[in-house]
């Protein structure tokens, strides 16, 4: 479950801080070593990307691999109890329209809990601390994305087609 917009590159730019960020029940904290296996499933797993054009094929995981241990703006999502990684949110600086964006992709198995929600909600909460305002984009399609989008306090902004499927943008500004 994602709005990502799924072709940018680990390398992406991004001003959010390497420090941990931490909820009720998680660590929103830089992407290690050790949660490649999950954040590989992520790329991969046929009912994470239904609404991101499928799964990433085997060249790209590799490349990403390799990029996406300690980028800025890629926080692996860890329940705090046990450590077992959930997901990913990236904040990304200077995304969309120049806009800060937010993306985030968790494992089905995890779906249904409120992980996301929450921590979209902390990132999206810690980006307005110094911007103007966050976006995300989801396909028209992801009614679970656009509920969490809701949810967190982001409105529908503006509908378009990318990727061959209606999107929909949404936006929260600071207060």
């Amino acid at each position: 479950m994602t709005p990502a917009s799924s072709s940018r590159s680990a390398a992406t730019d991004s001003a959010a801080p390497a420090v941990p960020l931490f909820t009720e029940r998680l660590v929103l904290r830089p992407v290690r070593t050790r949660d490649i296996p999950a954040v590989t499933r992520l790329w991969t797993d046929p009912e994470v990307r239904l609404h991101l054009g499928g799964p990433v094929t085997d060249s790209v995981v590799r490349i990403r691999q390799r990029r996406i241990v300690g980028a800025p703006g890629f926080h692996a999502v860890e329940r705090a109890a046990d450590g077992v990684v959930l997901g990913l949110v990236t904040v990304e600086r200077e995304g969309r329209n120049g806009e800060t964006e937010v993306s985030y992709q968790f494992l089905p198995e995890h779906w249904g809990h409120g992980y996301a929600r929450e921590a979209v909600a902390a990132a999206v909460d810690r980006a307005l601390e110094d911007t103007p305002s966050v976006v995300a984009v989801t396909q028209e399609a992801n009614d679970r994305s656009r509920r969490l989008l809701d949810a967190v306090g982001l409105t529908h902004a503006e509908s378009f087609v990318e990727w061959d499927a209606n999107q929909v943008l949404y936006r929260r500004r600071a207060a």
